[in-house]
């Protein structure tokens, strides 16, 4: 470690002086000896770093969501050129080159920040040694080593030896605690970093190889930062811990603000956009604005939150403009529930009989005027009963005959029956050829 710090020592000396500027400050609040001094210009200067480090953060999710949404693209190229290494470069390069994506760029933050952290590492490794370096001299550095974080000197590290510990004050005991302590913390809130990511904020309707990297770095990556931690000090620890916390803050911010298109983050985005929408009937910001409008754009390549989002706005009668705006529309909800109605509207089932006696070219249409003629001749029927025989439907009067058919048990004679027989074999038969003269009867 201390072979790959001294590649990066030219930043040391901006490193140290930044630290120092922050240690006036702090020093003059919380003594210039103390551990608080001393931690709190570290945590400043992760913090200063990030922030400068937030155009490549900005520009590391972009370049995420562009690799996602490049997956199955990717795939198919893996899959037509699987025999041709060559090829399959240069279709990939292709593909980066036409949509602009750059698979370094989800890199670039970490990049950045290795020169800082390995700096910082020599400065505090130097600490611990009693060496100046950078623009801490003699006096800042006897007020360094003798700073203490919860009783762990910032210059000590969980594999120092008892010896090692009691030069810098300290005992043993208290700095493997401590330094367990931040270990455990730096690894956990890593793992929830990328739990966070891996959960809310992909696209869940697409699988991807990705998904399955992303999910192996989040259980990689904290086991990785447990091994190599306990060679850390502690005011490295303090540094990985800060940068950590920051990162984890950031991205719940930008998946609260920015989520993934097809996520559960854009899902739980998406409905409160539409309750603040219900509320105050306008689309309030312009960031929100640039999102409704987006999804305007997209049209029928609009995925499924989306969708409902704008059901939802429907519903409640508002309509989404090609600008980002939405209109109140009393037209909108009646048509969204007039289509709902129609949908459940069917017609209602004839029988057999009266699909034969033709009584319904227009289903729909006769079963309504029926519906509303039966209570007219019901109230006809009870004012002047008539004595007059009415005519019964084919259905009515084909149970009527079946009843008095059962109602007359009277046999029928042979003849009749054998003569109903030869009817109904000739109907079977067709036309039957008339028989010879000279032939018996």
């Amino acid at each position: 470690m201390d072979t790959i710090a001294s590649l990066f020592s030219f930043i040391t000396w901006p490193v140290s002086w930044v630290i120092v500027q922050f240690h006036k400050v702090y020093g003059a609040i919380f003594g210039p000896d103390t551990g608080w001094a001393w931690g709190l210009s570290i945590v400043s200067l992760v913090v200063l770093i990030r922030i400068c480090l937030i155009p490549l953060f900005v520009k590391q999710i972009k370049s995420t969501r562009n690799m996602q949404a490049l997956q199955p693209k990717m795939k198919a190229i893996q899959e037509r050129y699987k025999s041709d290494k060559q090829r399959q470069s240069e279709e990939m390069m292709k593909l980066y080159k036409e949509t602009g994506t750059n698979p370094l760029s989800s890199c670039l933050p970490i990049l950045a920040q290795s020169p800082f952290f390995f700096a910082l590492y020599h400065v505090l490794s130097s600490i611990a040694s009693g060496k100046t370096i950078g623009v801490i001299d003699d006096s800042l550095l006897a007020s360094a080593r003798q700073a203490h974080i919860f009783g762990a000197p910032l210059a000590a590290k969980f594999t120092d030896s008892a010896a090692e510990v009691a030069a810098l004050d300290a005992s043993l005991t208290s700095v493997r605690i401590v330094t367990a302590v931040m270990i455990v913390m730096m690894s956990a809130s890593q793992f929830f970093t990328q739990r966070q990511l891996m959960m809310k904020n992909v696209d869940l309707s697409v699988k991807t190889p990705y998904m399955q990297q992303q999910k192996m770095l989040m259980y990689i990556f904290p086991l990785i930062f447990a091994v190599m931690g306990i060679n850390f000090p502690v005011g490295v620890l303090v540094y990985w811990l800060t940068t950590n916390v920051w990162t984890m803050g950031q991205q719940m911010y930008v998946i609260n603000q920015n989520p993934t298109p097809g996520s559960k983050a854009q899902d739980a985005y998406l409905q409160r956009l539409l309750k603040s929408v219900t509320q105050h009937d306008e689309v309030r910001g312009r960031r929100r604005k640039n999102i409704v409008k987006v999804i305007v754009a997209k049209g029928s390549d609009r995925n499924e939150n989306e969708r409902r989002f704008f059901a939802g706005l429907a519903k409640a009668g508002f309509a989404a403009q090609a600008d980002g705006t939405v209109i109140k529309s009393d037209s909108v909800s009646v048509e969204a529930e007039g289509g709902a109605a129609t949908r459940r509207q069917q017609p209602k089932r004839q029988t057999k009989a009266q699909r034969q006696s033709g009584s319904g070219q227009h289903p729909v249409k006769d079963a309504e005027e029926s519906a509303a003629a039966e209570p007219a001749a019901e109230a006809d029927e009870k004012a002047a009963p008539s004595l007059e025989k009415k005519p019964q439907s084919p259905a009515k009067g084909a149970k009527a005959g079946s009843q008095e058919a059962e109602d007359k048990p009277a046999r029928p004679s042979r003849a009749n029956s054998g003569g109903s027989r030869q009817a109904k074999s000739g109907q079977r038969k067709g036309q039957q050829r008339p028989k010879h003269p000279s032939s018996k009867k």
